[in-house]
């Protein structure tokens, strides 16, 4: 049994790791939840699953949740309610799945008390994936992947060496855009790129996975996650997304990891390793897929990729940069304060503008961090 605290139980990933305890009641417990401002989502998650504590982000929303559950679990709120979820001693991994920066303490909290945590929020890695990973070993704790390109990676290198790798494939299914022209892009609509090909998720990663920052952003974790350098770390282009990603070794062999696209697995992975637990839930079916599909990524319509790998590669303070100038053009998208190209050409104006800092303090990090977030909204705000 898995003692398991899920931060950010209300979104996609959130629903889909409850699904996944509910599959195996007898293998995951949740024992901590928490949720943004979903009330009532919440009230029926904790009702369901009758976790010792809940946080809400507000205190008026604790409140009504305190309220709606009587004492059924213990209510805490703010980032102070996380901190205390992901400390929480009956824990053994934390689940992280929270949208942006708050992720990024409860993280590193977590590791200090010495729980494994696993990962969904990309933020925490990019923005500081050398200090978490420093502290994860020295801590003795794992850092496990929960996205399907991570956790892919995760299940081919079987914790072999890195030398042993000559690169880390990461599978893109190129978004709903992977066959439109440069010359379309100005006139996107937000509805149009939030419909994506394969994948049911959030708004902020399916207009990622339109301009492929999410893509960007998955090379920046993988460096960190598996101690590679980002010049082993690469993309193709695979539309039917069966193929998760792959490990090439130096003698020339690809692993991959195949599966009908389905969240549910790669959290179950996490959540059970390093058992394989039986589901039911994941059916794959080679014979009436047909076939599989692979091309290189156009940098040209996608520069997005090029400016993750620079950031990557320069690090610092540069990845979160990076990471809060996206999070901030994407807003301005979604609210119609510029148009889909505008999305990369802010993120790359505010990182020109950066002076970057090597070897950063976590207070550096958060710093460059809110730095990029005013820069980054002064360029978002002109149309184009």
């Amino acid at each position: 049994m898995k003692n398991v605290v899920l931060l950010g139980s209300t979104g996609s990933i959130g629903t889909s790791t409850l699904r996944v305890a509910e599959d195996l009641p007898d293998r995951i417990r949740l024992v901590g939840l928490a949720a943004g401002t979903r009330t009532k989502e919440l009230l029926a998650q904790a009702r369901r699953h009758r976790p010792e504590i809940v946080c809400m982000a507000g205190a008026s929303d604790a409140k009504d949740l305190a309220s709606g559950l009587d004492g059924a679990a213990r209510v805490v709120c703010g980032p102070e309610g996380l901190l205390e979820l992901a400390t929480l001693p009956s824990a053994d991994i934390v689940l992280i799945a929270i949208v942006g920066t708050a992720g990024l303490q409860p993280a590193l909290a977590a590791i200090r008390a010495g729980k494994d945590i696993a990962v969904a929020s990309k933020e925490i890695l990019v923005m500081a994936g050398q200090i978490v990973m420093n502290e994860a070993r020295k801590h003795g704790v794992r850092v496990l992947a929960v996205d399907s390109e991570h956790s892919a990676i995760f299940q081919c290198l079987q914790d072999r060496p890195g030398d042993s790798v000559r690169r880390l494939w990461l599978t893109a299914s190129g978004g709903p855009f992977r066959t439109t022209s440069a010359e379309e892009f100005e006139g996107i609509t937000v509805e149009r790129a939030l419909q994506h090909p394969s994948w049911v998720m959030g708004p902020k990663i399916t207009i990622d996975s339109a301009t492929l920052f999410n893509k960007g952003l998955e090379m920046i974790e993988a460096r960190w996650l598996f101690d590679i350098e980002m010049a082993r770390v690469s993309v193709v282009v695979h539309p039917q997304s069966i193929v998760h990603s792959m490990v090439e070794f130096v003698d020339g062999s690809l692993l991959a990891q195949l599966s009908t696209p389905d969240m549910c697995l790669p959290i179950q992975v996490a959540l059970t390793w390093p058992e394989r637990v039986e589901s039911e839930r994941v059916q794959t079916n080679l014979a009436k897929l047909g076939s599989l599909t692979f091309e290189d990524p156009d940098y040209h319509r996608f520069p997005s990729l090029d400016l993750a790998r620079r950031a990557g590669e320069v690090g610092g303070t540069l990845p979160a940069v990076l990471n809060a100038a996206n999070e901030v053009a994407v807003e301005a998208f979604c609210a119609g304060r510029t148009k889909f190209p505008g999305i990369t050409q802010t993120v790359r104006k505010t990182m020109n503008a950066h002076t970057v800092i090597d070897d950063p303090t976590l207070e550096q990090i958060l710093e460059a961090d809110r730095w990029a977030r005013t820069v980054a909204a002064n360029g978002a705000a002109v149309p184009g």
